[in-house]
């Protein structure tokens, strides 16, 4: 049975038998007599019984007329424009590191990852406006208009019927039975959309430790410590007792969040109190010790030391490590030494890190036993 049947009440979400009565409409009509009525004269029956006073009625274009079909594309149109632009924001969304260029939060990063965060936000906006305007234009050129007051009171078998009627009168009057193209496009627009409203979950429920991006660094085997101006460290290049900053011999090495490394000169009497941790027997070079320069507390520099206490102090909560026992927090709130850098000489004489650090830098996490 189509939507367009009018013949009988169940059509129109009534039901064939009345069950319970419940007194008023239901004693002025039968279910016989529900049944012979059609959906028009049922949804105006039920509008006099609920106190309905239409004051004005404006009726659209007739059907299939040219104004009906000029309204209909429009309309279609803007709907079309918002499934577009939803499969687009999809498109730019999933596609990124995939068939789309990787998006990177870096400094002086390419055109794609300047445009990217822009892009998704054009894109969402432009299919809310589309749906905007497609929902406007359809109510205001493809339903018809009326101006109608009305009072509330208790529902009966009555008021299921005429209200059945009513909704499905309602549907009718959309057009959407009829105009099966704007049908089509608000459901593509409904799939388009709620795969855009999804996909935004994704950076909720991927795993941000993909790659283990936590627990890595751009340090690896054979590369040179730098200075911050690009120059390599040898052996003689300090004095006992001092410390350097250092930075992996990569592209925007020195500008890494979590490469920046202290390279420490022992004194003589300090070699004699090292105490150096199960594992990392060969991690230093000479007199030379290498510790990742980010607080395990909250990820402040630790850039000052005192060489006459042994200690590395970090000047945001007061942490302080002791240089002699593996960098091990001896005061203030940091729970996790300074993870330990190994460190060698390449064959022209300058410091090259043996590899990455044994466990991640910077402050501590829930999962940090997943890591490294």
């Amino acid at each position: 049975m189509s939507t367009t049947d009018h013949s009988r009440p169940g059509s129109a979400g009534g039901a064939d038998e009345p069950g319970q009565l419940h007194g008023g409409p239901d004693d002025d009509y039968s279910p016989a007599q529900l049944a012979a009525m059609d959906r028009t004269e049922l949804d105006r029956l039920g509008a006099r019984y609920d106190g309905v006073e239409v004051l004005h009625v404006e009726p659209v274009a007739p059907p299939g007329s040219p104004l009906d079909k000029k309204n209909t594309r429009q309309v279609t149109l803007w709907f079309a424009l918002a499934a577009l632009f939803a499969v687009a924001f999809v498109v730019v969304y999933a596609g990124s590191g995939w068939f789309l260029p990787t998006w990177a939060w870096t400094t002086g990063s390419s055109t794609w990852s300047a445009l990217y965060t822009p892009l998704l936000g054009a894109l969402f906006g432009l299919s809310m406006i589309s749906i905007g305007i497609g929902l406007v234009l359809y109510v205001k050129k493809l339903l018809p208009h009326e101006t109608a007051v009305q009072d509330k009171h208790d529902g009966s078998h009555f008021d299921r019927v005429t209200t059945g009627a009513t909704l499905m009168g309602g549907l009718d009057n959309s057009g959407l039975p009829r105009r099966k193209m704007l049908s089509g496009v608000l459901g593509v627009l409904g799939l388009a959309f709620g795969a855009m409203l999804v996909s935004l979950l994704g950076g909720f429920i991927k795993n941000p430790n993909k790659g283990n991006p936590l627990g890595t660094t751009p340090w690896a085997d054979g590369l040179r410590l730098l200075r911050d101006d690009g120059t390599p460290v040898r052996p003689g290049d300090q004095v006992a007792g001092s410390l350097a900053t250092v930075f992996p011999s990569v592209a925007g090495g020195n500008k890494a969040y979590d490469a920046a490394v202290i390279l420490i000169r022992l004194r003589p009497e300090q070699l004699t109190e090292l105490r150096i941790p199960a594992g990392q027997e060969d991690f230093g070079y000479g007199d030379y010790v290498a510790y990742s320069k980010i607080c395990t507390h909250a990820g402040c520099p630790v850039s000052l030391y005192e060489q006459e206490t042994n200690r590395i102090l970090c000047p945001c909560h007061q942490s302080q490590f002791d240089v002699t026992d593996g960098a091990k927090p001896v005061f203030g709130p940091a729970t996790r030494p300074l993870p330990q850098l190994p460190i060698t000489v390449d064959d022209e004489g300058y410091f090259v890190a043996r590899g990455d650090f044994p466990a991640p830098v910077g402050p501590s996490f829930w999962n940090m036993g997943r890591l490294g």
